[in-house]
């Protein structure tokens, strides 16, 4: 059964109703961006970039395990941006904005594709890509969503409804459960041109080319389980990437670095250790009391890819506000000529296709 939005929105688990982190808003050319930073700067900084329904919150467990055992995480939100020639460059900017050259992504879904999209045109600025249940084009998502000229009309429940339908309802494991229960709850916190540019960046008809990184600073972390990017898409990612590292959760659903943090955690560490990222455990100074790291203003495991962990489920704010100025690419203005009764008819429609593109 495909998740129902009323029932998640009556099920707020106190899983997500408390954040132990504070992030950090900045507007960046026409662009708000917000995020975390954690960790040492002086340690190259992994990236990670969420899914269509995450946001920067959903990696807080990567973000505190690992900056204090002395690496630097830096957990974003996906700007408002329309196109993926607009994503590269505004990414860019973002990087340029915090005086970061090269860098280690980790992306989900949706933030998978995107890296993989930002490491073919800059290549020298990315220098290894963790990849979990992700894709290599999304002419897919675009077949299964014909009404995406008119997403920028859609009301903003309409948008969740729909986006909702493609994470997998119950029965679940209950740390799986819970991490469900997160990432709705950080669905509810987008706004609808937040909603609107997410699922538009999902259809708009692109594939990822060729890559000049070497497979063997790759590595796919998926779940055996099941996860709403369909398993070809994945088996197209794995083909790809013939020679890269495998990372494999017996389960974890769509969310693993939530409902299976140690498991990830585990995997996060070998990999940076195996591209050569060393951490700064003599920088750490801790966190304060109100959630941000005491070292984020300074700039052990050995096990190999063989060894499988154990199967256990375990700075400053800026202002409230999401608003931001759109560039002259965003969407059009909602005061447009297209009649609402024909919107919601055509949304109310497509949802009862399942979408399989949301994680």
């Amino acid at each position: 059964m495909e998740a129902s939005f009323d029932t998640h929105v009556q099920h707020k688990s106190l899983f997500w109703l408390t954040s132990p982190l504070s992030s950090t808003k900045s507007n960046i050319g026409s662009k708000l961006w917000r995020y975390y930073d954690f960790g040492p700067k002086a340690v190259p900084p992994l990236i990670c970039i969420p899914g269509i329904a995450g946001t920067a919150d959903v990696y807080y467990k990567q973000i505190m395990s690992l900056s204090m055992k002395g690496y630097r995480v830096i957990s974003i939100d996906v700007p408002q941006v329309w196109n993926h020639h607009e994503w590269i460059h505004s990414f860019e900017k973002f990087l340029d904005s915090m005086n970061i050259h090269h860098v280690h992504i980790c992306g989900t879904s949706l933030g998978g594709f995107l890296a993989q999209i930002f490491a073919q045109y800059r290549p020298r600025r990315v220098k290894s890509l963790v990849l979990s249940n992700t894709f290599l084009e999304t002419h897919k998502f675009a077949a299964a969503m014909p009404w995406s000229p008119l997403v920028s009309w859609t009301p903003s429940f309409l948008l969740k409804r729909y986006l909702l339908t493609g994470i997998r309802d119950g029965p679940h494991e209950p740390f799986i459960a819970d991490s469900v229960d997160f990432v709705v709850g950080q669905v509810e916190t987008l706004s609808r041109e937040d909603l609107s540019s997410r699922l538009i960046l999902n259809v708009n008809v692109a594939s990822v080319g060729s890559l000049s990184l070497p497979d063997s600073f790759i590595t796919i972390m998926d779940t055996n389980d099941y996860s709403a990017v369909p398993r070809q898409l994945k088996d197209q990612v794995n083909e790809r990437y013939s020679s890269a590292k495998r990372a494999v959760l017996r389960t974890g659903g769509d969310f693993p670095f939530l409902s299976r943090p140690d498991e990830v955690n585990l995997y996060l560490q070998l990999h940076l250790r195996r591209v050569g990222v060393e951490p700064r455990p003599d920088l750490v100074q801790g966190f304060t009391r109100d959630g941000s790291s005491g070292s984020s203003n300074d700039h052990e495991d050995g096990n190999s890819f063989d060894d499988h962990p154990k199967d256990d489920g375990d700075r400053s704010s800026g202002s409230d506000g999401r608003k931001t100025e759109h560039s002259e690419s965003g969407p059009p203005n909602s005061d447009g000529l297209v009649p609402t009764s024909i919107v919601l008819g055509m949304v109310s429609s497509a949802l009862h296709v399942s979408l399989c593109a949301c994680s």
